[in-house]
């Protein structure tokens, strides 16, 4: 991203930090860094940023993810503009950031972009993940005027062969295309946002594209070209899909198997400032639980603020602060591995 760009960004969520926000914000870091220091659970204060799942619905068939395997264990589904608004109402006091993306594919939900809208008029900073085989005309327009101000697109190669070898059943063209038609749609609305966001993941067939890709992102006019190392599930053999070049990959080779390069040392600011919620209204703590299997509580039956500060959401930080290294969602993170250029 530019300097400019950057700024302009940067500008955009500082205008979220109303003082009922920079208190909490506050009150968390204080939070976190005394948890950290003590190996004590303390928390004060509620998240300043959320994902929140549109839909676990995706039409590709990607081999690392379990929407495109199709292999949930929990039930598939839409996002519903009511538990949106409720979760908006419960915490637009104290949040700053919304993420609408877990698993699955945003535009797959009819309603996605007018709760994108009820949010940015909460004044709250607004992104989302697509795999833009939906960026059609009137998506993209609805997109820039719903205010949403980060669009991360999925790219991963620069030729059918090379995008498709990840992306099973994903047509390259519709990526280009609708990355031009987001390009062209903010121009003619006059918009600086959202912020296009190509993300590349680095495999093995794709890590010599690297120049070509940055070179196309700027051609078309995307803000930002993010590199991101490859999440792999059983890395320990390795894989295929493995980059050679260890600068591009989360795992390292130690001996006859890989380790994954995280220290994975015992605190997560995740844990302390941030949540995901699914589409169905489940609160889980982090995005690499993907099947929701640490439940933390459900918004059908307690609100969210009671689940936040309550017993089960205490009793998994304690866990995270005496050992990540036993929590099985933790061996897979990537805090402080992914790259970006």
């Amino acid at each position: 991203m530019s300097i400019k760009a950057q700024l302009t960004d940067g500008l955009y969520y500082l205008r979220t930090l109303r003082p009922k926000r920079l208190i909490n914000a506050a009150q968390i870091l204080f939070s976190y860094y005394l948890s950290k220091a003590t190996k004590k659970n303390f928390h004060v204060g509620y998240p300043i940023a959320i994902s929140i799942e549109p839909t676990t619905s995706c039409n590709l068939r990607c081999p690392e993810c379990p929407s495109g395997l199709r292999s949930f264990s929990r039930p598939i589904g839409m996002l519903a503009p009511d538990l949106n608004q409720s979760i908006i109402d419960q915490l637009s006091n104290e949040l700053t950031y919304i993420t609408y993306y877990f698993q699955g594919e945003p535009y797959l939900n009819k309603d996605f972009l007018s709760m994108v809208s009820y949010a940015s008029s909460q004044n709250i900073y607004t992104a989302t993940s697509s795999n833009a085989h939906y960026l059609n005309d009137n998506n993209c327009r609805d997109t820039v005027e719903s205010g949403l101000k980060r669009l991360i697109i999925s790219i991963d190669g620069t030729n059918q062969e090379s995008y498709g070898k990840y992306r099973l059943g994903g047509d390259y063209k519709k990526v280009i295309e609708g990355t031009k038609k987001m390009v062209h749609w903010k121009k003619k609305l006059k918009s600086k946002t959202p912020f296009i966001i190509w993300q590349f993941i680095v495999f093995g067939h794709n890590e010599h594209e690297v120049d070509e890709i940055q070179k196309l992102a700027k051609e078309i006019g995307v803000d930002l070209l993010s590199l991101k190392t490859a999440q792999i599930y059983n890395f320990e053999s390795g894989s295929d899909l493995l980059p050679k070049d260890p600068k591009y990959s989360r795992y390292i080779k130690k001996g006859l198997s890989y380790k994954i390069k995280n220290g994975l040392l015992s605190h997560c600011w995740r844990m302390w400032h941030a949540c995901v919620i699914t589409w169905d209204g489940k609160v889980v703590p982090c995005c690499f639980d993907k099947d929701g299997t640490y439940q933390i509580g459900e918004l059908n039956q307690k609100a969210f603020k009671k689940i936040w500060r309550g017993e089960e959401y205490g009793r998994f930080r304690k866990l995270i602060l005496r050992s990540r290294k036993n929590i099985d969602i933790c061996q897979n993170c990537s805090e402080g591995t992914n790259i970006m250029a």
